[in-house]
């Protein structure tokens, strides 16, 4: 369940052990792969904006572009004037007096997330993309389907979340073999990333596209495949 999440992959340890980094302190290298245009939203499904770290040096860390875009969204983040990673594997965003106005912390094998009662999620996404999926806007039926139209299975996706946050699902009868050998019962959102998971663990997961509907994640292998909700068909 990786799918599309903030690029950082060095250990925290390479950057300062405490405090926002200075800017001697980073390698290139690094700051190059983490910079780049990213989509900050609210998890619970509300409009975000776009943001685009940059590599050039400012107050207090590197130069960012896009903030105008958050001012109606996410008006806080329109005073965002530089980011900087906080020596703790986190990243900050920062306004023109060096306060942290986003701390988005580090979340091994999912996007990063800021620690409010309504977290906000740092994700690569893809333009057109402007809000995370929830279990409510996901809940209905779809369809597996080859990049051809062949068609593998049908599920009905629930919305009703547990405790470990998984939702129900439900597929149907006459699912191909390679899916129904899944035995496929439970799905879960992470950012972008929708996955499909039996109870024994086998999964399948799906990657957001701008369109709304799901690609099964390159980590997966295999044939190319999609998820596809039944009413757009």
């Amino acid at each position: 369940m990786t799918g599309f999440m903030l690029r950082l992959t060095f250990p925290a340890a390479v950057l300062l052990a405490c405090g926002p980094a200075a800017a001697q302190d980073i390698d290139p290298d690094i700051l190059r792969a983490q910079a780049g245009t990213y989509l900050v939203a609210p998890e619970n499904g509300g409009a975000g904006c776009r943001l685009t770290l940059e590599t050039d040096l400012a107050i207090g860390g590197y130069s960012l572009s896009g903030q105008d875009s958050c001012s109606k969204p996410l008006p806080a983040l329109g005073e965002a004037a530089a980011w900087n990673f906080d020596g703790n594997g986190g990243l900050i965003l920062i306004d023109p007096t060096r306060k942290v106005i986003a701390r988005f912390v580090e979340n091994e094998g999912s996007p990063m997330k800021t620690e409010d009662e309504t977290p906000l999620l740092l994700v690569s996404a893809p333009d057109g993309i402007d809000r995370l999926p929830t279990f409510s806007s996901l809940a209905g039926k779809w369809v597996m389907q080859r990049p051809d139209g062949e068609k593998l299975c049908s599920v009905t996706l629930g919305g009703t979340v547990d405790t470990d946050g998984n939702a129900p699902l439900s597929p149907s009868g006459d699912c191909a073999a390679n899916v129904a050998r899944l035995k496929l019962a439970i799905w879960h959102i992470d950012g972008l990333g929708l996955t499909l998971m039996s109870h024994n663990g086998a999964s399948l997961g799906f990657q957001m596209r701008a369109d709304g509907n799901f690609d099964k994640s390159r980590e997966e292998g295999g044939k190319p495949l999609s998820l596809v909700r039944s009413d757009a068909l």
